[in-house]
């Protein structure tokens, strides 16, 4: 569980719904004909905008913003050369006993257990990796319509409650639903897309960078060990994918 993603969204929500609910009068925040404008209205503007796939593949998306990182640089550079070291020693078939967690990794080894040439596990490892990031990309895209279009319905939504206001005037009964309505919807549109939207965009974008830069580390690693790479000289290049300051630290461990 990433409990950055959870903790930030819980305590966003959290903050406004107390400044709601410890005032009296809650329930005037809840309006059926703003919800249906923005959530409603801006579920089916997104839609519009990519295919019913795609909309529909972003909820799902959306689950991996709350998932924690589980795979770690370091272990998986370990792992491969611990791998190539094995490798060298008893051969690539010495490798298909070896128990390998990170789904990406483990492909690319069957490959050479299977003896797949090199051209081939490039091209098939990196096709795999350009489609990873394809859905990805597409799962950040849907959730930044959400975040451009939410406010946008709101704004919509506060005009259609100003001329239900205006149009009767001469009735004080009716100014103060439309106002509710023309103000709960900029309002429904903010919460829409600040404080759920653009932060699992930014938090899927962020978690496609890093899912990415582990695949492209796992390819190296990889065909390394299918050259039969020196462990040291292959450690060195793979720690070019850690960050520096941290990379400096394990060196003086060392």
């Amino acid at each position: 569980m990433d409990f950055a993603t959870l903790i930030g969204m819980l305590a966003a929500v959290g903050v406004v719904a107390y400044a709601i609910f410890s005032a009296e009068g809650a329930e005037i925040f809840l309006n059926t004909q703003s919800i249906l404008i923005v959530v409603f209205g801006t579920a089916f503007v997104v839609m519009m905008k990519f295919t019913f796939r795609q909309w529909l593949g972003a909820f799902g998306a959306a689950g991996t913003a709350f998932r924690s990182q589980s795979d770690n640089p370091d272990e998986l550079i370990s792992q491969m050369v611990e791998l190539s070291g094995k490798a060298r020693k008893e051969g690539m078939l010495a490798l298909e006993n070896v128990e390998i967690e990170y789904a990406f990794l483990k492909q690319g080894v069957r490959m050479l257990i299977d003896g797949s040439s090199r051209e081939v596990v490039s091209e098939v490892l990196y096709k795999d990796r350009q489609q990873f990031l394809d859905r990805q990309t597409w799962g950040t895209k849907v959730w930044g319509a959400w975040g451009e279009v939410a406010p946008a319905m709101g704004m919509i939504g506060t005009l259609v409650g100003l001329v239900q206001m205006l149009v009767d005037l001469s009735d004080p009964k009716a100014i103060g639903p439309a106002m509710a309505v023309a103000l709960l919807t900029t309002l429904y549109g903010s919460l829409i897309a600040n404080v759920i939207a653009l932060p699992l965009c930014d938090k899927l974008t962020l978690r496609k960078a890093t899912e990415g830069r582990l695949m492209a580390m796992c390819i190296d690693g990889v065909l390394g060990i299918q050259g039969g790479q020196n462990p040291r000289v292959l450690e060195s290049m793979l720690k070019t994918y850690v960050d520096p300051k941290k990379r400096a630290a394990d060196d003086k461990e060392d």
